[in-house]
Formats: C-alpha cells, sequence, structure tokens
C-alpha cells in the first residue's frame, strides 16, 4: 500500500453566468481508499456533489456569476493496487461478460474502433489471447506515437492520432483503447493523477478488461501504475473531461501534482481537520 497526496488549483475568468461541472475529485474504489479530501472555492459559493454514470464517477456542479474563480481541491488517498503484471491472464469470452463491461467493446467519439478494427487485427488479432496481447498494444502504442504537447486538440480522435503517430496522454489512451476494442478486448478510458508524472498535470490512462476483472495501464508509461490515482472512468475523455462548462469563462491558470504523503503529517478531520468537502 501507498499514501499518495494530490492537489489541483484552477483559476478561472467568469465573463457571465456560468455552470461549472468538475470532475477533479479522487474515487473511492476497491483498491483507492479516500482518507481525507478538501474543496475550497473563492469567493465562497454552493457546491453540489453527485455521483453519476454506471461506475459513481463524482462530479461538482456550480453556478457562478461574473469573476475570478479559484477552485483548490486537496486529498490524500490510500492505494492497494493491483500491481501484479498476470502474463498467464486470459481474456473473457463476450457470451459470459457482465452486461455493464459490454458498452467498453463498443465505439465512441474518440475512440473509433469500428474504423481500426481491421488494423487492429492485422497487427494484433494473431497474438496469444490475455494480458500480453493488451500489453503488446500498450507497447505499441508507446514505440509508434511521440509524445508532442500541443500537437493535439479536443477534436482529435484516435484515427487521427494513428494517422499523425503524436499526441500527449489521452491520445495514447485513446488509441490503446481503440486497438483492444478492435479486437474484441473490452477497454476504457480513466482520468487521474500520477505520481511523478512530467510536467505535472492530470493524467489519462486506460483500463482493460480481462478473466472477469480490470486491469490498468499506461501506455505512455510516463507513471508507475502503482503511482496512478483514479478520479473517474469512462468510454473516452470525454465521459471524465475535469471541467464542462456552460457560459462564458476561461481558464487562466492550472496547477496538478501528485506526490507521494507524508502521512504524518496529515491533518485529522477528526480534531479540526479538513472536512470531507469544505466551500469555506
Amino acid at each position: 500500500m501507498s499514501k499518495i497526496d494530490v492537489h489541483a488549483d484552477l483559476k478561472y475568468e467568469v465573463r457571465c453566468e456560468t455552470v461549472f461541472l468538475f470532475q477533479i475529485a479522487a474515487a473511492h474504489t476497491e483498491h483507492q481508499t479516500l482518507i481525507w479530501e478538501q474543496l475550497v472555492l473563492e469567493p465562497k459559493l454552493e457546491a453540489e456533489r453527485y455521483h453519476v454514470g454506471l461506475e459513481g464517477n463524482q462530479l461538482h456542479r456550480l453556478v457562478v456569476q461574473p469573476c475570478e474563480l479559484k477552485v483548490s481541491y486537496q486529498a490524500n488517498v490510500e492505494l492497494a493496487p493491483n500491481v501484479n503484471r498476470p502474463t498467464s491472464v486470459g481474456e473473457s469470452n463476450t457470451s459470459q461478460m457482465p452486461p455493464e463491461v459490454l458498452t467498453y467493446l463498443n465505439p465512441s467519439r474518440y475512440c473509433q474502433s469500428d474504423l481500426l478494427a481491421r488494423f487492429a487485427f492485422e497487427e494484433f488479432g494473431q497474438l496469444p489471447r490475455g494480458f500480453s496481447r493488451v500489453q503488446a498494444i500498450c507497447d505499441w502504442v508507446f514505440e509508434h506515437l511521440d509524445y508532442t504537447p500541443g500537437s493535439t486538440n479536443s477534436s482529435t480522435t484516435s484515427a487521427d492520432v494513428l494517422l499523425q503517430r503524436t499526441g500527449v496522454c489521452r491520445d495514447y489512451a485513446h488509441l490503446a483503447i481503440t486497438l483492444c476494442r478492435g479486437v474484441g478486448i473490452p477497454a476504457r478510458y480513466v482520468a487521474g493523477y500520477a505520481v511523478g508524472l512530467q510536467p505535472p498535470d492530470f493524467h489519462g490512462f486506460m483500463e482493460a478488461f480481462l478473466d472477469g476483472q480490470w486491469y490498468l495501464f499506461d501506455p505512455t508509461k510516463l507513471a508507475p501504475v502503482s503511482g496512478l490515482v483514479r478520479i473517474g472512468v469512462g468510454r473516452d475523455a470525454a465521459d471524465v473531461s475535469f471541467a464542462t462548462l456552460t457560459g462564458d469563462a476561461v481558464l487562466i491558470d492550472k496547477t496538478v501534482w501528485a506526490s507521494q504523503s507524508d502521512y504524518q503529517n496529515l491533518p485529522d478531520p477528526q480534531s479540526g481537520g479538513p472536512p470531507a468537502v469544505s466551500t469555506a
């Protein structure tokens, strides 16, 4: 087990009434325990918290009038990831997959597995089925793409990335997900924080469903799987954008980081430390 501190500071210039949907809060899962978290908004605003989608992603909604909005999120999480790389694990038969997994076989906005299925089968269809095939797909993406900040935008799909052979973390994840789906392996996008990521930012990685459970992979190889802190999952990055807004606002500053925790110095929620969610 390891304890990780995560922190995200966002600053917006809000020009007219704007509704924000933030997905920046660390998730609570079987392998990730939330020790404490704090959300601070300036100016002081009411934030509604929801759990949305099949996976219960945590979402904060707030309505903001014209101002300079500052959002600060901090959390400490305890990770107990399945870091074993079981190369002998096989693939699940579609007839036996849980119904909620089947959606991750389908094409989505950024993961056009229908367009790239032939390519996926030509490259990876003859490989041994299972964990090693997913690892081979991730290795291929890592070896054939150049990590180039600013080379893609919010409209770039996995097909675009395959053609231009460059991208950032979300593009690496999208292409690996697409190729997995193209050979019949359910795969989904994971948004989160990553220890050791340079430059520090939100990170995008992926999971593949094998032999009845989900396994984490990071095709960028920029951070160890044991240091990945989950925010949420979805069909692709459109489902777990860190901020979605309706109105007129501009992001003017963003600072994100994750690091190993100095657990002894954490505030104690039972003795005056930060509450579970604070909007003070």
